[in-house]
């Protein structure tokens, strides 16, 4: 393996002055309510707001700004996520058998949680796909109420129009334009108008992730998102020109997005770049782009596929493209990743916006013990045993044992007890 290009800084860290801040603005989120979050509105985003709930006029309203076009893709996208979801979810079932014991009978339930909050990013560009993601695939799961939640965005005084009827049509109970460390506050602990939540999910910068970390036991979480990435991995077969626009569509998302490149072919590598400085100026985010590959980017030159391969696995990338022959065969050996696209022809782009799977992955190498929003996110699976009194005959001797080892003799009673009244 040769290492062409490697990242220049690291892309995420923890500091003690963003831990703090977010500390303070989650006690003032505790201790006032509505209030501290109609002053952190103010601050932040630049609008006064006199509610953070929106109101159904103003969710009506939306749709008229939004033109027709961007209407269908968004119903597009909706019915592709909820295609999928709903077959994730056939997949989830109830379990209830005999043991192999006598008088025992176990299992396990499939019970949705009750309500979760869908947070949706604002930034440069209003994000419509991310509150399609998370909110479609909670109702898919069953969950009875779904709040969602964006920053007001810059010139509109509340919610993008877009991500407003993102939001109603992937059927979001209650919308609340409130974002940041404060709104996963507002979630995690509830205001005057917040209800509280079981669940959070969805991605956001530093600020939000930071507040999940710190609200996580109080209330759950999908996952501690970093700076997206992509791995691409190819062969002598790939273009150049298709390597080259994939890096650049990652690199474009954030200036500490990771783009990565593996490959085994020299001459793919040298004219990917050609190509990538070709395509480049022509990009209105080159800006960003430029600075997510020159401080991020990675380049390795693999001896082999198998080798390529291994180097995937290790890196765990958040969304994996593999541009190689025998693709279907090679896919097979890919062991960790949040999302893969197979082929020449399979782009991030289409898992970001309308192929179905969900967008919100796991990042900086969790791939290799955890996996995206999926239905089963917001889906527990309790257990239970019912056990009769020949069951209770049956596992007695064992489980007394067992209790005395461990010195737990009220265990231990609980079972004598019963085997003697």
């Amino acid at each position: 393996m040769n290492v062409l290009k490697q990242p220049t800084k690291k892309t995420y860290e923890r500091d003690a002055q963003l831990t703090q801040t977010v500390m303070d603005i989650i006690d003032h989120v505790r201790k006032d309510g509505d209030q501290a979050l109609l002053d952190y509105a103010a601050k932040f985003d630049h609008v006064e707001l006199d509610s953070v709930r929106v109101s159904p006029e103003t969710v009506k309203a939306a749709y008229e700004q939004v033109d027709p076009d961007t209407l269908e893709a968004i119903r597009f996208s909706a019915s592709q996520i909820r295609f999928f979801a709903e077959e994730q979810r056939k997949c989830l079932k109830d379990l209830d058998i005999q043991s192999r014991i006598p008088g025992l009978e176990i299992g396990h339930r499939m019970i949705p949680v009750e309500r979760c909050g869908c947070y949706v990013p604002a930034g440069r560009h209003p994000l419509p796909s991310s509150a399609l993601m998370g909110i479609v695939t909670a109702k898919v799961a069953g969950v009875k109420q779904v709040a969602a939640c964006s920053p007001a965005f810059k010139g509109y005084g509340t919610i993008h129009p877009a991500v407003l009827v993102a939001m109603d049509i992937a059927g979001a109970d209650e919308i609340y334009c409130m974002g940041g460390a404060q709104a996963i506050a507002a979630f995690a602990y509830g205001t005057q108008s917040v209800a509280k939540v079981d669940l959070i999910v969805g991605p956001g910068n530093r600020f939000v992730t930071e507040a999940k970390r710190q609200v996580l036991g109080d209330v759950g979480i999908d996952s501690l998102a970093g700076p997206s990435e992509v791995l691409v991995l190819a062969d002598e077969s790939a273009n150049p020109t298709y390597v080259a626009i994939d890096l650049l569509g990652q690199a474009e998302h954030d200036p500490n997005a990771k783009p990565i490149l593996v490959c085994t072919s020299q001459k793919v590598v040298e004219e990917a770049m050609k190509e990538l400085q070709r395509l480049l100026p022509t990009l209105e985010t080159r800006d960003v782009a430029e600075q997510s590959w020159t401080d991020n980017g990675a380049i390795y030159l693999a001896d082999s596929m198998e080798e390529a391969i291994a180097i995937s696995n290790d890196i765990a990338p958040e969304h994996l493209e593999v541009q190689v022959n025998n693709e279907r065969e090679v896919a097979q050996k890919l062991l960790h990743y949040g999302s893969m696209f197979v082929g020449h022809y399979a782009p991030v782009a289409f898992g970001d916006f309308v192929s179905g799977p969900n967008h919100t992955l796991p990042t900086m190498r969790t791939a290799r013990y955890s996996n995206g929003v999926w239905v089963g996110t917001f889906i527990k699976t309790p257990f239970h045993q019912f056990v009769s009194k020949e069951g209770c005959a049956n596992l007695a001797k064992h489980c007394m044992q067992l209790a005395q080892v461990e010195g737990l003799q009220a265990h231990r009673d609980s079972v004598k007890l019963r085997l003697e009244g």
